[in-house]
């Protein structure tokens, strides 16, 4: 009989009248949004490794080039062993007569997720696979978030423009300089080897949200481009790709509604493009509203990484007062 099972193992196992007993496991290792996959090679050349590269390597959104979600790494499982088992993102197809789903934390390291998919043969892993594929990719991508801003953490800026200008907290390291500050509008910038990483912060009143929240968002975004974003050419701006539509969707951030969106600027009268993320936070105290948008100029090379670092830094957000 099919069993469905998520299991999260916790390093420390504490009793009664003793203290924490810690198992000590090395650090994890990486790259950002890379999971390693460890599967017979008969399964992974067939439809259960199909199905898997699949949905890991569904489409990260935003992009002007398709890339994936996450890298893919394929170990037979008798090369899983010793260093490879410190992968951060694990999943591990194991045939077994007890068919079931097992999620472990840092079982073979720190921080790490396995995803333990157990059967009696490919069919039976491929129904644990489908059944439990969302939660698989939000554990991972939850783990990657945390890895990503721990590794952020390790030289934060001191900088207190946006905290004092916008009374919000954000985590960004000290590879970020001011580019621009403004009354209400603040554009802080990263040097990469083929251009440079780029957040702006600033504020809009109520008022200007109108019904049609996505429509307003564009105008928006626009607006502040041809006002603060200039190009490299007289009379050239960041605006909005008007070739395709951007994704949009409600959500929460630091407790508070907002809206995300995810496309591809340009500049007007230029040939420069790249990808955004932008999220409209409410601050219903000063019945307003406060955008945080990282973009990035990057011509020729993967944009996944760097987009993934701008979003960590913008969900880092957090208010002086709550709402």
């Amino acid at each position: 009989m099919i069993r469905i099972v998520i299991l999260f193992c916790f390093i420390s196992l504490v009793s009664c009248d003793q203290k924490p007993s810690i198992r000590y496991v090395p650090e994890s290792s990486g790259n950002i949004n890379t999971v390693n996959v460890v599967m017979s090679k008969t399964d992974w050349e067939g439809n259960l490794g199909k199905k898997t590269r699949d949905f890991l390597e569904q489409i990260y959104e935003g992009l002007p080039i398709d890339e994936p979600q996450f890298s893919v790494k394929y170990l037979q499982p008798k090369l899983f062993n010793g260093f490879a088992r410190h992968s951060r993102n694990i999943i591990e197809f194991v045939k077994d007569t007890v068919a079931k789903f097992n999620l472990y934390s840092d079982m073979y390291a720190r921080p790490q997720v396995v995803a333990k998919i157990q059967g009696n043969d490919s069919d039976e892993m491929e129904f644990f696979l489908e059944q439990n594929s969302k939660l698989i990719q939000e554990v991972f991508r939850e783990n990657e978030f945390k890895e990503k801003s721990r590794r952020i953490s390790k030289s934060l800026s001191t900088e207190k423009n946006i905290e004092s200008r916008f009374e919000l907290k954000i985590k960004y390291s000290s590879a970020y300089k001011v580019v621009k500050d403004t009354f209400n509008f603040i554009w802080i910038q990263k040097s990469i080897p083929k251009g440079h990483l780029n957040l702006i912060v600033y504020s809009t009143p109520n008022k200007l949200i109108g019904k049609n929240i996505n429509q307003s968002i564009i105008g928006i975004r626009d607006s502040i481009g041809k006002t603060y974003i200039p190009g490299r050419l007289k009379g050239s701006y960041m605006i909005t790709e008007k070739a395709y539509r951007p994704y949009f969707y409600k959500t929460e951030l630091s407790g508070r509604i907002s809206y995300l969106t995810k496309g591809t600027w340009e500049v007007a009268n230029d040939y420069m493009a790249g990808p955004f993320v932008n999220y409209l936070i409410s601050d219903t105290l000063k019945k307003r509203w406060i955008a945080i948008e990282g973009f990035t100029f990057a011509p020729s090379i993967s944009k996944r990484d760097y987009m993934f670092e701008l979003e960590t830094i913008i969900k880092s957000v957090s208010f002086k007062t709550n709402n």
